[in-house]
């Protein structure tokens, strides 16, 4: 079956960076767009970032435009987000995910979605 693996998230001091990772198994990774979304406590899942099937296309989120990037590694089957200059805003469980076809910013038309790893941000 279908796995999303996400890691590399911890607790990191405002201004700092982290680089997450997601590890796809079970499914044809060159075949799916991916991306990034992210859920703070008592708040909606929000987009982050996404990318296409060949890395041509990347779009982000106006409040991590700048400061992170996405991207992929479709021979190794892993996907990365590389976050600096990190705000204690940005604490969240990040979420990896796939969309057969194209991009898109609506996690709800994605296809598969990790567990998420855990990002907090001190002040």
């Amino acid at each position: 079956q279908v796995q999303l693996v996400e890691s590399g998230g911890g607790l990191v001091q405002a201004g700092g960076s982290l680089r997450l990772s997601c590890a796809a198994s079970g499914l044809t990774f060159r075949n799916y767009a991916m991306g990034w979304f992210r859920q703070a406590p008592g708040k909606e899942r929000d987009f982050v970032a996404t990318i296409s099937r060949s890395s041509d296309n990347t779009y982000y989120a106006d409040s991590v435009k700048g400061r992170f990037t996405i991207s992929r590694d479709n021979g190794k089957n892993l996907l990365y987000l590389q976050m600096n200059r990190l705000l204690p805003e940005d604490t969240a469980v990040y979420v990896c995910a796939a969309k057969y076809g194209a991009t898109s910013n609506n996690v709800a038309v994605y296809d598969y979605r990790g567990q998420g790893t855990q990002v907090t941000v001190s002040s």
